[in-house]
């Protein structure tokens, strides 16, 4: 009995270990150590490593979630190196400041890798995020490269405000150049070429994006999260790695096509005009010195024109003449798209180099896109360069470094802002020239090679591109480094820096030769002389005439885009296992974020493009500038300081059961003065219980292979719309109108009361999110369900006038939302060289505004993208209430009055809208995507259909 006793003893071992990631080297943290056929186990500390008692010839069974299981045999100063399991959900999440295991992560979020998300031929990353996460919806409102997408996270979070989701890439911040508003986007307007704070970051260059969804996942972020988070992390070098890889691309894109429109050809459209020709428009007395004329201007033109050399006119005024040159029109049936669209072939070239060994890795890209343009006068190069180099000094100390540079030089058709008049309701754009807009709108009729009327001066489409055109240079800079170091086995301390520079130089060239430029001296006769309105008459004169101020030469605009944009962050962490079962996790810091920005222009005028860049400018042109009151140049600068305290800690009972709590405190300068005001503190409470990690749930496997639910509710914020600003009060210099250039003089205006009240955007919302995997996980079902209450948003408010506003900003809206999340990923066939994934995605969000006291008009609630209306979504769209076509044909509606007319509406009404027409919201409420991916040996097949 004895002798066998001690045998038993002798045969317990104390073995060591570590357990680290095949993808990174990294140790892995709370891996489970089992001893097999027992129960004899424990789990990985902060740094992977393992203490266990076992037998002389035990096997140990190592696995961790989202990782491929190992069996191997018991050993002293072993080294487990585990694989990344591409069949399970993904394992780590990526916040930007942490990288959690998933079975403590407590709220919703969807990982991306770069292989599923990126889009050969589409260089602008954040497009590749359509259709690819539940909840995010992906508004392409432009094809132009540079400008944004409308990205939204679970909807709208604000009425005034932006709603855009915070971009954060390798856990800095990424500031916009200049602050662009959701509505803008879709204006066409120039700014929004540099609307996109992440064009600057090549494709290649990412390794996965983490898109934060509720108050748990984004409250580390606090009142700059409330429209939820998109983190980015890009490639680094690998330990023992060596490599060189290229990647090119070559995108071929189709012209355009009118069978995807329902818009009349040139027949049908003649037919139109014969008709109103018939009826006693279309006249020569109203068209031949029309400020616009198209067939029929052109037409009496060539009537009315005498050739006295040939002694001939342009056209006989004859029915013969007349029918024989209206039929040509009829049949020519111009294609727009061929004319003004290129089958264009677009090329991006990236090479990349990694090294690595276990002091230091290295990763290095440079890439080339060369983009011809789908339009004419479009075009875009763009250049990149990426460095992240990472130290390990020693097992206590490390240094990454990471540098980012991008150059863009782009060309894109003349454009000046849209504008709205809310006496008419007409929206325009004066001289626009895009041409897809010109494609769908302007008659097939029109001979592309002709000369017809447009702002009482000569038009023609290709040689307005030629003559009327924008260069942009964008320069991106990103540099920052983040220190970390380990004083003790469980507690790491970091601090990051980082420098962002950002310079636009956007120039808009007007020749000589342009529309534009002629539209300032159109003066053929007395008619449209004093009709044109681009043309001056001095009120110092008696009895004057419209004269020219451009009497020469052409227009070239300047504007300059400047942004300087300082992070700070110094944060410490603890780590910790007790008693092998109970698992904690601090992580705690504060922040400081500064951005400077600068916009100058100028508007230098009759520059003759073709006498060597030569200015030759009529003095009249700034006295009529001091008149109107109008600037010629501008210089504006904008400064943000904001500040930051913040902690969150985690629990767990042996992975199964998870609670976190987060609190940050943090102030802006854009807000009031006041404590109450300016400093606020955010915070979440969540929960999670990992069934799967249960004895019991062992009888329900392969059937169910995963289970996890969760729950969230939290307080997040937001600063509000980016033109708010009332710290303080805000008083600006002004020059005052007067009648006369001689007696102008300049002063100082209060633009702003100080506004100390004025405070945050508040969001409270619950969520409750389940994950479910079957069959060893070839079935992956994700559900969420939340409902969102954000309150304290800014608004317009009218007041009594006390104080000296009749109108000011305030805390004065609410809305409601609520939504469902639904993601379904399957793996149907997989074996050694063959694989087929789908993925089915689903979402459904709404909301309405609750409170709102706005008094809006009624050309706010028809026109652009809508706008808020009190029990109706935050971006609503209204119209008139269309009564049909009255004798004349002309379109009749219901006015405030509730009366039929044509013409008879006030726009400007903002009592009385019950005659408007709810067309819905402009924002998807349902969005989705079905995709297969089919891979063969190194050949890979992707389709996906879907958004909203």
């Amino acid at each position: 009995m004895l002798i066998g006793i001690s045998l038993a003893i002798a045969q317990a071992v104390q073995v060591t270990g570590v357990v680290v990631s095949a993808e990174d080297d990294m140790p892995v943290v709370g891996a489970s150590i089992l001893v097999k056929g027992t129960s004899n186990g424990t789990i990985t500390d902060i740094d992977g490593k393992f203490i266990l008692k076992v037998n002389k010839g035990d096997k140990l069974e190592i696995s961790y979630i989202g990782m491929k299981s190992q069996t191997v045999a018991a050993k002293n100063n072993m080294k487990v190196v585990l694989e990344s399991d591409t069949e399970v959900l993904d394992e780590v999440v990526v916040t930007g400041m942490q990288r959690m295991d998933k079975r403590l992560f407590t709220g919703a979020s969807t990982k991306i890798s770069a292989e599923d998300s990126k889009l050969d031929g589409v260089p602008e990353i954040s497009r590749a995020l359509e259709g690819r996460a539940a909840g995010v919806s992906v508004q392409n409102v432009s094809g132009t490269f540079g400008t944004a997408p409308k990205i939204r996270v679970r909807g709208a979070t604000s009425i005034y405000g932006s709603s855009k989701p915070l971009w954060v890439v390798d856990g800095v911040i990424m500031e916009d150049v200049t602050e662009v508003g959701a509505d803008d986007l879709s204006s066409g307007d120039a700014v929004t070429l540099i609307s996109s704070a992440i064009s600057g970051l090549n494709a290649d260059d990412i390794e996965s994006f983490q898109i934060l969804k509720d108050g748990s996942a984004t409250s580390i972020y606090g009142a700059r999260a409330m429209a939820g988070v998109i983190v980015v992390t890009t490639k680094k070098g690998k330990a023992g790695s060596n490599k060189i890889s290229y990647t090119g691309e070559f995108t071929m894109r189709l012209k355009p096509n009118y069978r995807n429109f329902n818009i009349m050809n040139s027949q049908e459209q003649m037919d139109v005009y014969k008709t109103l020709e018939s009826n006693g428009y279309l006249t020569f007395a109203d068209v031949y010195r029309a400020s616009n004329s198209g067939v029929y201007g052109k037409m009496y033109h060539l009537i009315n024109s005498y050739d006295a050399k040939n002694t001939r006119f342009g056209m006989p005024n004859t029915p013969e003449a007349r029918n024989a040159y209206l039929r040509e029109a009829e049949y020519r049936n111009t294609d727009w798209f061929d004319v003004l669209f290129n089958n264009s072939i677009s090329q991006n070239h990236a090479i990349s180099m990694t090294s690595g060994t276990e002091k230091a890795s290295y990763y290095t890209s440079l890439s080339v896109m060369n983009d011809p343009g789908w339009t004419k006068q479009s075009k875009v190069q763009r250049y990149t360069a990426n460095l992240n180099a990472l130290y390990n000094i020693s097992k206590k100390v490390s240094l990454n470094l990471i540098g980012n540079a991008s150059y863009r030089k782009q060309r894109a058709p003349g454009s000046l802002s849209s504008n709205l008049d809310p006496v008419s309701g007409e929206v325009k754009r004066d001289f626009d020239i895009n041409p897809y807009s010109y494609a769908l709108n302007t008659s097939r009729a029109l001979d592309p090679n002709e000369y017809y009327v447009r702002n009482y001066a000569p038009f023609n489409i290709l040689h307005e591109l030629d003559n009327n055109y924008m260069d942009l240079d964008v320069v991106d800079m990103k540099f920052q480094g983040e220190f970390k170091y380990k004083p003790i086995n469980k507690v790491e301390l970091s601090v990051l820096g980082a420098y962002k520079y950002s310079t636009t130089t956007q120039a808009h060239k007007i020749t000589d030769y342009s529309n534009q430029a002629w539209a300032y001296r159109a003066m053929d006769d007395a008619t449209i002389r004093d009709a044109n309105p681009w043309l001056y008459t001095n009120p110092d004169v008696s009895n004057a005439l419209p004269v020219s101020v451009l009497p020469v030469g052409g227009f070239y605009r300047e504007t300059k885009y400047g942004m300087n944009s300082y992070d700070f962050r110094a944060t410490a962490s603890y780590n910790d296992v007790f008693n092998e079962n109970h698992i904690f996790n601090f992580f705690g810091g504060m922040e400081l974020n500064a951005t400077d920005r600068t916009q100058t222009w100028f508007q230098g005028v009759g520059l003759q493009y073709d006498m060597g860049m030569l200015p030759s400018y009529d003095y009249l042109y700034f006295k009529q500038g001091n008149e109107e009151n109008a600037a010629y140049y501008g210089v504006s600068t904008t400064r943000s300081r904001d500040v930051a305290f913040f902690g969150t800690a985690t629990y767990s009972w042996k992975g199964k059961y998870t609670i976190n709590g987060t609190v940050r405190y943090e102030g802006s300068n854009k807000l009031g003065k006041s404590r109450s005001a300016r400093w606020l503190p955010t915070w979440n409470v969540s929960g999670a219980w990992n069934a799967h990690e249960e004895s019991w749930f062992e009888n329900l496997r392969p059937a169910l292979s995963n289970l996890t639910l969760k729950a969230s509710y939290s307080l997040t914020a937001d600063r509000g719309p980016a033109e708010v600003s009332n710290s303080r009060v805000i008083i600006n210099s002004y020059n005052s109108y007067r009648p006369f250039a001689s007696v102008s003089e300049s002063g100082l205006q209060i633009t702003e009361l100080e506004n100390s009240e004025l405070t945050y955007e508040k969001k409270h919302e619950l969520n409750i999110g389940a994950e479910i995997g079957f069959l060893d996980n070839r079935i992956n079902l994700a559900m969420d369900w939340y409902k969102r209450n954000n309150y304290d948003l800014i608004g317009i408010i009218n007041t009594m006038g006390v104080g000296g506003q009749i109108s000011k900003y305030a805390n004065v809206a609410s809305m409601k939302s609520h939504g469902v999340e639904f993601t379904l990923s399957t793996r149907n066939i997989v074996t050694r060289d063959f694989k087929w994934n789908t993925d089915f995605i689903f979402s459904n969000a709404k909301n309405e505004v609750t409170e709102l006291d706005a008094n809006s008009r009624v050309i706010d609630l028809i026109a652009g993208t809508g706008f808020a209306l009190e029990g109706y979504p935050v971006r609503s769209l209204f119209s008139m209430d269309f009564q049909g076509l009255n004798g004349q044909g002309l379109p009749t509606f219901i006015n405030e009055k509730g009366e039929v007319t044509v013409s008879d509406i006030n726009f400007q009404e903002r009592n009385v809208k019950d005659h408007l027409v709810y067309e819905g919201p402009t924002d998807p409420t349902i969005t989705g995507s079905f995709g297969n991916v089919f891979t063969y040996k190194n050949s890979l097949l992707s389709t996906k259909n879907g958004q909203g």
